[in-house]
């Protein structure tokens, strides 16, 4: 099942939100994550944190990501602590995982390949 949580910005982010059949969920983003759709990928992220036993971002169609999109993974991350449940990030373009690694989210966050590998764990 797809939900699409619309774009933040028109033709800037898109969030789709769909369930494994184990129950995780798993949000897809489509362009650029800043500071005019962090909040909106914050909140999917909360949300899905509170019924889901993990989460699993897939960054494979983002193309950009500022600080406002670190900040959101951090308080996803503090949440899913907070929960019990896990998150984790999925293939993440060149340009994305470079920013991950400068600031030390891959090494908080675990960051796999593909989604697949991530939603197994």
């Amino acid at each position: 099942m797809a939900d699409i949580e619309g774009a933040a910005v028109p033709e800037r982010l898109l969030i789709t939100r769909t369930t494994t059949d184990d129950g995780a969920c798993v949000v897809t983003l489509a362009g650029e994550v800043d500071l005019d759709g962090s909040a909106q990928l914050r909140d999917v992220l909360l949300s899905c944190l509170e019924m889901a036993p993990g989460t699993v971002v897939d960054f494979g169609e983002v193309t950009f990501m500022d600080s406002s999109g670190i900040n959101a993974l951090i308080t996803a991350h503090q949440a899913a602590r907070e929960r019990d449940v896990w998150l984790r990030l999925a293939a993440p373009r060149q340009a994305v995982q470079r920013v991950l690694q400068l600031v030390g989210v891959d090494a908080l966050i675990p960051c796999y390949p593909t989604v697949e590998e991530a939603v197994a764990g």
